[in-house]
């Protein structure tokens, strides 16, 4: 196929959530063609599956500007701007009536199997850059397809991958036999089953960030209900508790962001969670009476929990990208030029540099990693990045590489080095539960306030290891 007749095909979006629609509404304003391609039943199917969580950004900061400039004709008002959705506000309010001006350049249903260039796998160069890319997908009603595409941008993020309990990485011993009494999201409190699940019971927590911060409060909450008499919370930490542990409350720029901190330290202050320190969870054993035992990498072993809720954050799934030459780094899987900006053990403060389609550029020429997934496994990701993002591709692939590279952003900090991540909830924010310096395992109750663990087993305010 010649270069003109490519160029006349879609641009393939692989998910139909916030940074793929968004990079739709880009395309449609550079005349390009978009085809989105979403898994699931609806866009937005996976912001909608935190439908309860709110994010920590303002509608002004989630609303990107070509889809609300797409949406404008069509008699849409932009909700208040300074107002916090939940992802169901988000989902619904937003990112439906997006999808529903894209119209037939949205499918849902469609799953991406696998991506290649025409008649080229990853090993032959022979006029390889000429051909369109090969999009296969399986439908929803079991048939399979092969749709052609100029270029491609994955934006399918990394939801459905979470990470697991374990502390090296991989499953826990017994994790998976356990997975009745396990959950890897925020719960729905408000759900009554769901509410039951948790209501007077002792639940595990394993995370650092975001979402572990707004688990603990939802458990204090409930503690603190007439139909949650005994529930308690157990936070298990991969370090220690220190000055940067809780975010960067009142200092923190995104202040819903600080608050969520600051409401999990009122849950271990008030006695509703206690904290477990320094503990990398290596075997989940399971009791005679059907409840759950931890076991630290160091033998030590925990009291026996009903439930556990792991947060320890997402990786991206990359299976079906493997006949592509993707350029990714070794410890993040985030394109290689980016790595070094997101890098968590070296940007804590929400310091993350202007990027855009260089930084996401790959070896394989025309394809892009954009929103959540492109930063691998780095808990640093706000919805306004994934926008800048997006429009610097669009641009790119429009052949405007003047706008392109014209990429200029500002995020809000955290106000303190260390600690909770820069996601819109729910985050992924737990690169290692707080990279080095991580103390003995120890249990800690901080009531009062002034409590805390000896100086010994505290990573310093400011910083990782520093002196």
């Amino acid at each position: 196929m010649n270069a003109s007749a490519t160029t006349e095909l879609p641009v393939v979006v692989i998910g139909a959530g916030p940074a793929g629609l968004a990079a739709a509404a880009h395309l449609v304003d550079r005349g390009l063609d978009p085809l989105v391609l979403e898994a699931g039943p609806v866009p937005g199917a996976a912001v909608r599956e935190w439908s309860h969580v709110r994010l920590f950004s303002t509608w002004g900061e989630v609303v990107d500007p070509a889809a609300e400039k797409l949406l404008a004709p069509t008699g849409w008002t932009r909700p208040d701007p300074a107002a916090y959705p939940s992802g169901g506000d988000w989902a619904e309010r937003y990112l439906r009536p997006l999808a529903d001006v894209l119209g037939d350049r949205v499918r849902v249903g469609a799953t991406v199997t696998g991506v290649s260039r025409a008649g080229r796998d990853r090993i032959v160069d022979a006029d390889r850059e000429a051909q369109p890319f090969v999009v296969q997908v399986a439908c929803a009603d079991g048939r399979e397809e092969r749709v052609l595409a100029r270029a491609v941008i994955d934006a399918s993020g990394t939801w459905a991958t979470p990470s697991p309990a374990g502390g090296s990485g991989l499953p826990a011993l017994g994790e998976k036999a356990a997975a009745d009494r396990m959950t890897y999201r925020v719960p729905d409190l408000r759900d009554p089953v769901v509410r039951a699940r948790y209501a007077g019971r002792r639940t595990a927590v394993i995370g650092s960030g975001a979402s572990a911060f707004t688990a603990l409060a939802l458990l204090a909450d409930l503690a603190k209900s007439d139909d949650g008499a005994g529930t308690k919370a157990v936070w298990i930490l991969r370090r220690g508790i220190s000055g940067s542990t809780f975010g960067g409350g009142e200092a923190d720029q995104l202040p819903a962001r600080g608050a969520l901190g600051l409401a999990a330290k009122a849950a271990v202050d008030g006695g509703h969670a206690d904290a477990v320190t320094g503990f990398r969870t290596e075997v989940i054993e399971r009791g005679t009476d059907g409840r759950l035992v931890l076991v630290g990498d160091d033998g030590r072993r925990l009291d026996a929990v009903d439930e556990v809720i792991v947060l320890t954050g997402f990786r991206p799934d990359l299976s079906f990208l493997d006949e592509l030459r993707l350029g990714l780094d070794e410890r993040l899987q985030a394109p290689v030029a980016l790595a070094p900006l997101i890098d968590p053990n070296q940007h804590s403060c929400g310091t993350v540099h202007p990027h855009g389609h260089r930084e996401l550029s790959h070896p394989e020429t025309g394809v892009y990693l954009v929103g959540m997934k492109s930063y691998g496994r780095a808990p640093t990701f706000l919805a306004m990045t994934g926008y800048e993002q997006v429009r610097s591709v669009a641009a790119a692939i429009a052949g405007d590489l003047d706008s392109a590279d014209r990429v200029e952003l500002t995020l809000p900090e955290t106000g303190v080095c260390g600690g909770a991540g820069l996601f819109d909830a729910p985050d992924t924010t737990q690169a290692d539960d707080g990279g080095c310096c991580a103390p003995a395992p120890q249990l800690v109750r901080l009531t009062p306030p002034a409590a805390a663990p000896a100086a010994a087993d505290e990573a310093p305010a400011g910083g990782c290891c520093a002196s």
